[in-house]
């Protein structure tokens, strides 16, 4: 049973593994995206992410349900933080599991690597003494 939210505090990552956990699968992979203080090559304090909510949860459900067909994943947790989430903060957490550990991490990389490219989800830097930019 696939879960995906967007919210704004921290992201439970052992809620996300429990939810997934299934006796039809031997390999549970997560992905915890952490905001990191070097952000292509400025220096940030933290980073703000908005999104198009509905939109956002209803593309990230496409991606699992793809992951579902394609490589055979029993399950999988996706949860992005919104607002202000300061260094070393996850940004977004990932769980997947599969009957096989190849399964979940091809799953999981697909996720992320989609999320970035397809999912209406924006950041902007939070450098001190600077104006914020949009990536």
């Amino acid at each position: 049973m696939m879960y995906v939210d967007i919210i704004e505090s921290e992201i439970p990552v052992m809620d996300l593994i429990d939810r997934i956990r299934n006796p039809k699968a031997g390999a549970i992979v997560t992905f915890e995206g952490t905001v990191r203080e070097d952000s292509d090559g400025v220096k940030v304090d933290a980073l703000f992410y908005e999104s198009y909510r509905e939109m956002a949860i209803r593309e990230i459900r496409d991606m699992i349900e793809y992951c579902i067909r394609q490589f055979g994943i029993t399950d999988a947790a996706v949860v992005h933080r919104i607002g202000r989430v300061n260094l070393t903060e996850d940004s977004v957490v990932i769980a997947v599991s599969a009957p096989h550990r190849g399964q979940a991490f091809d799953a999981c990389r697909y996720i992320i690597d989609q999320i970035k490219e397809r999912a209406p989800i924006w950041k902007r830097d939070i450098v001190q003494g600077s104006p914020a930019s949009w990536h």
